[in-house]
């Protein structure tokens, strides 16, 4: 059975021609894709598939979320490898192939592999895309050049890129139609090399100023030492690669390196998915919890103040927290009057977390209350990032004294927080009279900042 992948349009189903159909969906899911769409509209995108994943049964699936795409009018680029089939054709044909993914020695038997593969490749998709009534095309974009000599060897026939023609994918783009472009470069001379199709969409997404490049791969995402990395900053995955790189698996060594060079080149996102998972492109283009692993250039994830027009999204972030007891119930109208003491965290402009400092002056003291964490991004980093926040302000407010009051998430308080457990006497006179009056018998957290 099919794992169903989609989170944030959970729901919705494509016929085929690639059309949303009347299924039962959720407003608050459809208002969740529709914020991205102004963002991404006549912006290009660079899918990277996978040889592997063309062959497999999910495909027909990501060829009709790429016909939404286009329907939304994002500009789709289609870059395919071709390591699986070169390698079965070896097999089949008794051939020592010497290079796989374009990072070897290619010598003429290799090659000619690979352009049969390629051509198969290229082929079926724009087979799959013509059934999406989509109009594709395969230019020869892809000027390459010898990769000559490393470490004292040949790599013969193996290339790389030397320059994309730009003004030949925009105009394709411009007009409606998604180039297709395989594993091969020309040079001048008409000689044909292979290149690794990671570099091939990293510089095809450099050239045409992609807003993110998408690797296709039929893993669910980056690994390192056997943990999947849902988001990691570009320079913090360049890190990994220069101190840690066996850390990473051989099948997404050239993933994660082309990953951080495609940030290094200006590109706002990168991301890794399974394309084995049905919709899973759909959900992580248009999800803010994704389903592979995001790499960002930038600063994908803040902390910044609450404004009227949050304090839905407060409440919608507090309610299972509140259904659970865990935090005391707020009405809109108490939010709005204490609406200045409100910071949420965002994920890519996505509110995925609240706290509130209320503050007593006169007693030095302040109060860190309504720390709540949307439960797709819990354990990672997001409550204790807004902790560590919210002390710092009471610092800067010149506040002695934190407190923070628990009925639940006290050991969370006291291990990741350093609160250590007080009393009600602690508390400046106007909040313990409202301690006293909810009868919650919340533990009372103190945390000495002076």
């Amino acid at each position: 059975m099919r794992k169903k992948a989609l989170r944030g349009g959970e729901g919705l189903r494509l016929n085929n021609r690639g059309l949303r159909a009347p299924t039962a969906v959720k407003p608050t899911d459809l208002r969740g894709i529709l914020q991205y769409i102004p963002r991404f509209r006549e912006k290009p995108f660079v899918i990277s598939l996978d040889g592997v994943i063309v062959t497999d049964e999910n495909f027909a699936n990501i060829l009709m979320d790429v016909a939404v795409l286009r329907s939304l009018s994002i500009r789709v680029v289609l870059v395919h490898g071709a390591s699986a089939q070169i390698r079965l054709l070896a097999q089949q044909q008794a051939v020592a192939a010497s290079n796989l993914d374009g990072t070897g020695v290619t010598d003429p038997e290799t090659l000619r592999l690979a352009l049969t593969a390629s051509n198969r490749l290229t082929h079926e998709i724009l087979e799959g895309l013509a059934t999406q009534d989509l109009r594709a095309a395969c230019p020869n974009a892809i000027v390459a050049h010898p990769t000559g000599i490393l470490h004292g060897v040949d790599q013969q026939l193996t290339g790389k890129v030397e320059r994309v023609d730009t003004e030949l994918l925009l105009a394709l783009l411009q007009d409606g139609i998604i180039p297709v472009i395989p594993p091969l470069g020309f040079d001048g001379e008409g000689r044909t090399y292979r290149v690794n199709s990671d570099g091939v969409a990293v510089s095809v997404a450099e050239a045409i100023k992609a807003v993110k490049v998408i690797f296709v791969t039929s893993y669910d995402g980056l690994t390192h030492e056997g943990r999947l990395l849902r988001q990691v900053l570009a320079s913090d995955l360049q890190r990994l690669l220069a101190e840690q790189r066996s850390g990473f698996a051989a099948d997404l060594l050239s993933k994660a390196i082309h990953a951080a060079a495609a940030c290094r080149a200006g590109i706002p996102r990168v991301h890794v998915i399974n394309g084995c998972l049905d919709e899973a492109l759909l959900t992580e283009v248009f999800s803010n919890e994704g389903v592979g692993t995001l790499v960002y250039a930038n600063e994908y994830q803040q902390i910044r103040r609450a404004l009227k027009k949050d304090i839905p999204s407060i409440l919608k972030l507090i309610q299972p927290s509140v259904e659970n007891e865990e935090i005391v119930k707020r009405t809109r109208a108490s939010i709005e009057r204490q609406l200045a003491d409100y910071y949420l965290f965002e994920t890519d402009k996505n509110p995925v977390g609240c706290v509130a400092l209320h503050t007593y002056p006169d007693h030095g003291v302040g109060e860190l209350a309504c720390l709540c964490v949307k439960p797709s991004h819990e354990n990672q980093g997001v409550g204790r990032k807004l902790l560590q926040f919210v002390e710092r302000k009471a610092r800067e407010q010149g506040l002695q004294t934190l407190c923070a009051l628990s009925t639940q998430a006290f050991t969370y308080f006291q291990s990741k927080g350093g609160f250590a457990e007080g009393s009600p006497e602690d508390l400046p006179p106007a909040r313990r009279e409202k301690y006293e009056q909810t009868g919650r018998r919340s533990k009372v957290l103190v945390k000495r900042l002076r």
